[in-house]
């Protein structure tokens, strides 16, 4: 008996507090509509904004146009930008109709007793809806039954970057706008003017940007539930050079000038020349590491400014290099180091330099003497050999022939070959190398610069 009490207690519970939660619901509907206008009233009975518009007869279709605000960055590191803009999408609802000529604009609190179109952007990594001093939305209804709905919105998009050209690079953003849950049965989404739908773009100024070109277009998403509506915004981005003419180009190429001056300092100063090539090649190496602070770390791509920063370390390098072959050519060149050194003798007087000359010309004498001493012992020592000597009658055995060995014979093909080599960069004046290098580096060095440009701004 008790068990049976128990049991109908728990049910009258449970009833009772349903009762109170519908009461609630109601009076919060009769609170909802007391503070709406008696026009609002009408077109909200019987609406349930959980069903789209034109349920049993086709999809609902639903314009979009936006205004671009701001953009606010663009990061090759993270390869996405920030924009903030301005969303309103129009559709129709055959249940909003009402008489009259003017159309209503309700709070955009109110957004919450209408069906609006389920739209996100794609590439979103991270968005947010403005919300001061109340949430950006706008909500306007026309006699028709059309629907106005504005949003204002903050987003971070993903943008694929090409930065192969980098800083002569353009890159191609997209924005793009898909219905989440609706799909091509349900919702139709169009821009309303076609390319005309996108403003704003003409009076941004952007830091290292210039929007060249915009156009939008329309297609479908596919994904495994199905066909769902696209709407795609393109616009195209320049990237401004004259900042990195100025902070990269002209330093670099500055450096590679200052590098030349060591081919009019004498080699015998080499403390003087050591430091210049040091001291550039030092500066260089800092320069590269600062131009790709503000670029990904890890990189597939070669970038353009890497080719030419590449280009003047070389050629700075190359210069250090020139000293080091010409300096060691010359310390192994007799006469070039008399020419060189030439200058420290120059405070010997006449007497020592004839000294010299004299102490010269008694060693050639005391060589020929014995060169003619040579000479003549050598014709009496055949007389003394008799015809029975061994070393002087005798023929010698002659030795079989040996096969010839092909590795001794490449050895000496080799070595032939190595002091034809030699003889070829066998340097006569060791002097000549800092006359060549002058105009050859620069001369290079400016062909190579027409190449790169070319390349870069025309192919």
């Amino acid at each position: 008996m008790m068990a049976v009490l128990r049991s109908g207690g728990r049910v009258f519970i449970m009833l009772l507090i349903s009762r109170m939660l519908e009461n609630s619901l109601l009076s919060a509907e009769v609170k909802e509509g007391e503070i709406l206008p008696p026009t609002i009233q009408k077109l909200m009975k019987g609406y349930n904004k959980y069903l789209r518009p034109f349920f049993d007869n086709g999809p609902v279709t639903v314009g979009m146009s936006l205004d671009v605000a701001s953009i606010d960055t663009i990061s090759e590191i993270n390869m996405d930008y920030t924009a903030t803009i301005f969303l309103r999408q129009r559709w129709t609802d055959e249940r909003l109709v009402f008489e009259g000529n003017k159309s209503l604009s309700l709070d955009g609190r109110l957004v919450e007793l209408l069906w609006v179109p389920d739209t996100f952007i794609v590439d979103s990594k991270k968005s947010f809806l403005h919300d001061i001093t109340v949430e950006n939305r706008l909500i306007r209804i026309f006699p028709n039954g059309t629907v106005l709905y504005a949003l204002r919105i903050t987003t971070t998009v993903a943008c694929n970057m090409d930065l192969t050209k980098y800083p002569m690079d353009k890159q191609t953003c997209t924005l793009q706008l898909e219905s989440w849950g609706y799909n091509t049965n349900d919702v139709m989404f169009y821009w309303t003017r076609g390319n005309e739908s996108v403003s704003g773009l003409d009076t941004l100024r952007l830091a290292q940007y210039t929007v060249e070109d915009h156009y939008t277009s329309a297609s479908e998403a596919i994904y495994e539930t199905g066909h769902y509506p696209k709407l795609i915004f393109h616009f195209e981005l320049k990237r401004s050079i004259l900042y990195f003419i100025l902070e990269t180009y002209v330093p670099s190429s500055l450096l590679v000038v200052l590098s030349w001056v060591s081919f009019w300092i004498s080699q015998s100063s080499v403390p003087a020349r050591v430091c210049i090539g040091v001291t550039t090649v030092l500066t260089m190496t800092t320069l590269m590491m600062g131009a790709r602070t503000s670029l990904p770390n890890a990189n597939c791509f070669i970038k353009a400014i890497d080719v030419y920063l590449g280009i003047c370390f070389s050629f700075i390098f190359g210069a250090l290099i020139e000293y080091a072959v010409a300096h060691f050519c010359t310390l192994n060149h007799p006469d070039a180091n008399i020419v060189m050194y030439g200058h420290q003798m120059g405070g010997f007087d006449e007497e020592m330099n004839g000294m010299v000359t004299t102490i010269a010309a008694e060693n050639n004498r005391a060589k020929r003497r014995k060169e003619k001493a040579a000479a003549v012992s050598a014709p009496m020592a055949e007389l003394e050999l008799g015809p029975s000597s061994p070393t002087g009658s005798e023929p010698k055995p002659e030795s079989p022939e040996e096969p010839p060995n092909r590795c001794l014979t490449v050895l000496v093909l080799l070595r032939k070959f190595l002091r034809k080599a030699a003889n070829c960069c066998h340097v006569e004046n060791p002097h000549l190398i800092d006359n060549y290098s002058r105009m050859t580096f620069p001369l290079s060095f400016v062909f190579i610069n027409l190449l790169y440009w070319t390349y870069y701004l025309y192919l």
